[in-house]
């Protein structure tokens, strides 16, 4: 069975922290950003962790970067 590849796209928008957790941006923050309110924005450009029920489906796609 041939080696599994780390999805290209998925690993530009994640990082794996300390601990295991993984890290990911927000969406909605590429522009239209004057129809949002300040708070809105404010938390948007915050990081998120992944849900832990979407942790398996992921790994699976970032097997290597660990």
């Amino acid at each position: 069975m041939p080696k599994a590849k780390t999805h290209s796209g998925l690993k530009k928008r994640i990082k794996i922290t300390g601990t295991g957790k993984i890290k990911r941006g927000h969406a909605y923050t590429g522009h239209l950003k004057t129809n949002k309110t300040h708070k809105q924005n404010k938390n948007l450009s915050k990081s998120a962790l992944v849900h832990s029920t979407d942790e398996k489906r992921i790994n699976q796609l970032i097997a290597n970067m660990k």
